[in-house]
């Protein structure tokens, strides 16, 4: 089986492996020009033979966000405060079942102390997160019948 390579493959900032067919690989260090993936690979014997073609890279599309540009960009979203506010026609029991259901690992003693609060004060802060998850929460407490809002929570908190 014969094979020729030739090409250059970067290895690390400043190091590139140079090979042509026929040649020994030889690994120096320095400033190079053109680096990539060898250009082209062909075998030949019983079974194998062609010629590879050269990879094509994905490349992103202007205007559209790769995955880690998104998470990146909700981890830095200002906070937002779900506030609960108190009012005269649910009960109790429903009010914290009501908020166990719809916020994410919210349990019994802290809907009961939310609940207490804006029993108390007239309103509670029930959860701080991201603004899209704040309107989501808020959106499911008014569809319970719950009175809700949510407030940048960069103020004070």
């Amino acid at each position: 089986m014969a094979t020729a390579i030739s090409g250059q493959i970067a290895l690390s900032p400043g190091h590139v492996l140079n090979f042509r067919p026929g040649d020994k690989l030889s690994l120096y260090k320095g400033h190079y020009v053109n680096c990539g993936i060898p250009r082209t690979i062909s075998a030949t014997g019983p079974g194998k033979g062609g010629v590879l073609e050269r990879p094509t890279i994905e490349r992103i599309t202007p205007g559209r966000e790769s995955e880690f540009d998104l998470r990146k960009s909700r981890k830095r979203a200002p906070p937002y405060r779900v506030i609960l506010h108190n009012d005269n026609f649910n009960k109790r029991e429903y009010v914290v079942q009501v908020l166990m259901k719809v916020i994410p690992g919210m349990t019994l003693d802290t809907a009961v102390n939310v609940m207490q609060e804006a029993h108390c004060n007239g309103l509670s802060v029930v959860i701080v997160c991201a603004q899209a998850d704040a309107e989501e929460h808020c959106m499911q407490l008014r569809g319970n019948g719950l009175l809700s809002s949510i407030e940048p929570a960069s103020g004070g908190c």
